[in-house]
C-alpha cells in the first residue's frame, strides 16, 4: 500500500509539474500583447522580442527555460527587450498574425522575431541556429541579443 501511495504521488506530482509548464496561450491575441509591449519597450527604451511556438514544442520549452533561467542571457533580455511568447498550435495557429510578420513559422519552431519599439520587424532568427548538441549555446544567444539590442542600433558605437 505505502508502495502505490509513492508511486501515486510521483505520478501526480509530475503531472501537476507538466500542466503548470504551460507557456504559450492559445486564447491570447498576439497583436493585443504587442501592442502593449510595444509600448512599454518605447518608454523603457528596449526591443520587443517575440517567442513563437507552442506548449506542445519541447525545443519551444528548452528555449524558453534556457533563456529565463541562465542568469547572464536573462539579464540581456531584461535590459534590452520586452518578451511575448505568441502561440502556435492546432487549437490557434494565429495564421493572420504570421502573416503579418512575414511567416516566421518558415523556420520552424521555436521562432524569434525582433521589433523595435515602433513595432517594425528587424529580424526573424532561426533558433535551429542558436542550438548546440541537444541543447543551446550561450555564446551564440548572447551574440543575437546583443547584435539586436537598441544599443547595437546606435550610430556612435560605430564612429
Amino acid at each position: 500500500m505505502k508502495r502505490i501511495l509513492i508511486v501515486f504521488s510521483v505520478l501526480f506530482f509530475s503531472l501537476a509539474g507538466v500542466a503548470q509548464e504551460k507557456l504559450y496561450n492559445p486564447n491570447a491575441d498576439p497583436q493585443k500583447d504587442v501592442t502593449k509591449a510595444l509600448v512599454e519597450a518605447k518608454q523603457q527604451g528596449k526591443h520587443v522580442l517575440l517567442q513563437i511556438g507552442g506548449n506542445w514544442c519541447p525545443w519551444c520549452i528548452k528555449l524558453h527555460n534556457y533563456m529565463h533561467e541562465t542568469a547572464q542571457v536573462k539579464q540581456l533580455l531584461d535590459d534590452a527587450y520586452i518578451v511575448v511568447k505568441v502561440n502556435y498550435s492546432k487549437e490557434n495557429k494565429n495564421l493572420s498574425y504570421l502573416e503579418y510578420l512575414e511567416y516566421p513559422q518558415r523556420f520552424g519552431f521555436p521562432v524569434l522575431v525582433i521589433l523595435n519599439s515602433n513595432g517594425k520587424r528587424l529580424h526573424t532568427q532561426d533558433s535551429g541556429l542558436l542550438e548546440s548538441g541537444n541543447g543551446y549555446d550561450s555564446k551564440k544567444i548572447e551574440t543575437f541579443l546583443k547584435n539586436w539590442s537598441p544599443q547595437s542600433f546606435k550610430a556612435e558605437n560605430y564612429k
